[in-house]
């Protein structure tokens, strides 16, 4: 089956109410997105969809674990996918333009001659989305098996050193603060 089929719905045909949908997530459905800065995803998206008259309400569930590398270290580490992202789809006569219009990032606007949702654009922003923004080993795991301790080492010389700098750099305005302080 084509990744275009997989992640999509025909809407058309389902009756008004709650509809469940599961979808499992490798490293393949990014190939069309282009080079991603994290790798060996496995991702599980739960998606709900209620239908309703002239709009549907969308909730994913993502969850699942990528490699990504340490924004400290360098060496890769395991990150946690978990979040959850509702959207809302309306049926209108004029989707592009409602679309060009619409501020709210969480409505969407579709033709009403439309029948089917293409998911893969929204499960590849929710993914991204998910993975944590700093990505740095847990204190706890700070010289495990994911740290690279020659790197660490480094950084703590070079910051030890910039510590030293800026004693040296301030030393003589020291005089200067108690001349504020009595004025």
């Amino acid at each position: 089956m084509s990744q275009r089929r997989e992640f999509e719905i025909a809407f058309v045909g389902l009756k008004p109410g709650l509809h469940h949908y599961e979808y499992r997530v490798d490293d393949k459905f990014f190939a069309s997105f282009g080079p991603q800065d994290f790798s060996h995803c496995e991702a599980n998206i739960r998606l709900t969809l209620d239908k309703k008259t002239g709009f549907m309400q969308l909730k994913f569930d993502i969850d699942g674990i990528v490699q990504g590398i340490c924004d400290k270290c360098g060496n890769s580490l395991p990150l946690q996918l978990w979040d959850e992202f509702s959207l809302i789809v309306k049926l209108v006569d004029d989707p592009d333009t409602m679309n060009e219009q619409e501020e709210d990032p969480d409505v969407f606007y579709i033709g009403r001659g439309e029948s089917h949702l293409y998911l893969s654009n929204w499960i590849y922003e929710f993914i991204i989305l998910s993975i944590p923004f700093q990505k740095i080993c847990a204190d706890a795991e700070k010289g495990g098996p994911y740290c690279n301790l020659e790197v660490l080492e480094k950084l703590r010389q070079l910051e030890q050193g910039v510590k030293s700098e800026n004693k040296t750099i301030w030393k003589g305005l020291d005089q200067f603060k108690d001349l504020t302080d009595n004025n």
